[in-house]
């Protein structure tokens, strides 16, 4: 395949292949097309004369993919948070500027390691960064290209074996072999499309294993307030608040019932006296154990508290959300970006975090392991708790990205953690998407975002350890390090035989006769 020659025409394609890659991932789920997309990013960025070209094509593409699938934060600045339009905007464009740093990162290095090898090295090095980014500043790995083929993609059976970084692996490589035989035909790129086809098969097939076992059936309510995000934290609406989840405690009875992130926007000892104990017992007299998020104030440490999930029917260990979201729960480096918040309506932005392992709620016969809100984006950070556990709750409020791709980007995100764990997902929020995930990523019931009601199902829970559970992302992490430093030794290798050749040309043409 030719591929255009002008450098407008390569900047053209490279923005147009990452606004497109929003078509990847949920609500689209379009699985088969991100292989294409990164084989023509892949194409473009190996075919520049210079390494610092290839990773500007990088960078062009992550600005342009981030930007299309994160749209949302404007909404959160500015139509929730109150942020003027004029600086909602910018702040908007200052994530993806800053994530698009690592798809550069990577498509440099991969020229300057040599197109002859960067069909190998490629997914290596995409594997890294995507690790960079989901860990530098505390991380944000929403857009991991893994996430495009979870559930329906024939490479989401590799999840419950090397997570989300290993399905990711497998979909740069599929899209390397497709620019390796682009650009030196069908015959030289066998074996990169031998084995890309080869994990595709092998995908299938591992769709079809059961890593784990039956641990019961749970009767579960989750509950969806629908409580409007400029609203949410007025006193004068909460008591609207607290009659809307009376209700619906009423009309959806189960086991176990579960209200969202800080549906109950009061620490408990602003709570009104009596309210949370009328709750409980409302829940208890129709065979209920109630779990609620709420912050919560540390009872030795007046200084501490934290985004929260509490039993009120039992004394439970409470929960303390442990992976901050910067800006949204904590503030980072206060000296520089304190003034944000001068122009931001966000209450309680000073959370805690409640610690990396932390123990699952025992409720109606069953360990659950609870996250919250964007927790769910980090795989390894879950696996201690699911290990102990036979389902996974998420609490969320996404309330604060409005009618948009948000929620079901980070339902996707839900099923990605099911299928690495062998665990359902219980998904409790505000606005959506309220659903119950199987073990095997799909979603066995989901309530219609932005309405006031519950969804109440029979779930199957599971006990065991997938190989996920056990090694977590570690052995694709290193195995990706060690291609690199393969990589590494090949070309110093070929680079000194190259100059050896050289040295010996150069002196049999210089006149000398014998040894020097």
């Amino acid at each position: 395949m030719k591929l255009p020659d002008s450098r407008a025409s390569h900047w053209l394609l490279t923005v147009a292949s990452g606004a497109l890659s929003v078509l990847c991932f949920a609500p689209f789920r379009q699985f088969w097309l991100m292989p294409l997309l990164l084989a023509l990013l892949f194409s473009l960025a190996l075919a520049q004369p210079r390494a610092r070209q290839a990773a500007g094509l990088g960078a062009l593409w992550g600005l342009s993919a981030y930007t299309a699938n994160f749209y949302w934060i404007y909404i959160s600045l500015h139509d929730v948070g109150g942020m003027p339009a004029w600086l909602a905007l910018p702040m908007t464009l200052l994530l993806p500027a800053y994530l698009c740093l690592y798809p550069a990162l990577a498509l440099g290095l991969a020229h300057r390691l040599g197109a002859e090898r960067a069909w190998w090295t490629l997914p290596a090095l995409w594997i890294l960064s995507e690790w960079l980014r989901a860990t530098v500043m505390t991380g944000f790995p929403w857009g991991n290209i893994g996430y495009s083929q979870i559930p329906e993609g024939p490479l989401a059976g590799w999840a419950p074996v090397g997570g989300v970084y290993l399905v990711a692996a497998w979909v740069a490589l599929s899209a390397a072999a497709l620019a390796h035989s682009a650009r030196h035909g069908l015959r030289r790129a066998a074996p990169a499309l031998a084995l890309g086809v080869l994990v595709w098969l092998a995908g299938m097939g591992l769709k079809t294993v059961s890593w784990t076992e039956d641990a019961g059936e749970l009767d579960v309510a989750l509950l969806q307030g629908n409580i409007a995000q400029e609203m949410k934290w007025r006193p004068e609406t909460f008591a609207h608040t607290l009659q809307t989840y009376q209700q619906l405690l009423d009309q959806y009875p189960a086991r176990v019932v579960i209200l969202p992130e800080t549906a109950i926007p009061l620490f408990a000892d602003q709570v009104p006296p009596g309210v949370l104990a009328w709750l409980a017992d409302s829940a208890r007299a129709q065979g209920s154990e109630l779990v609620t998020g709420m912050p919560y104030l540390h009872p030795q440490n007046p200084d501490r508290y934290y985004n929260a999930a509490l039993a009120l029917t039992s004394p439970q260990p409470v929960y303390g959300k442990d992976h901050l979201v910067p800006f949204g729960e904590f503030v980072p480096l206060p000296w520089l970006t304190g003034w944000v918040y001068r122009y931001l309506n966000m209450p309680l932005a000073g959370f805690s975090s409640g610690g990396a392992v932390q123990a699952p709620m025992q409720l109606a016969g069953h360990r659950l392991a609870f996250n919250i809100c964007y927790e769910d984006s980090f795989g390894d950070e879950l696996r201690a708790g699911a290990r102990q556990a036979e389902a996974l709750v998420n609490l969320s409020n996404l309330a604060w990205f409005g009618h948009s791709t948000a929620a079901d980007q980070h339902l996707q995100l839900s099923q990605t953690r099911a299928l690495e764990t062998g665990r359902p997902m219980l998904r409790a929020t505000n606005t959506g998407a309220t659903a119950v995930v199987r073990a095997d990523g799909s979603v066995q019931a989901r309530l219609a975002d932005f309405t006031t009601g519950g969804l109440r199902a029979r779930v199957e829970t599971r006990r065991g350890n997938t190989p996920y559970l056990r090694g977590g992302d570690l052995p694709t992490l290193l195995a990706s390090l060690m291609v690199l430093l393969a990589a590494f030794w090949t070309r110093r290798h070929c680079q000194t035989h190259l100059d050896s050749d050289k040295n010996l040309h150069d002196f049999r043409h210089s006149g000398h006769k014998g040894a020097p």
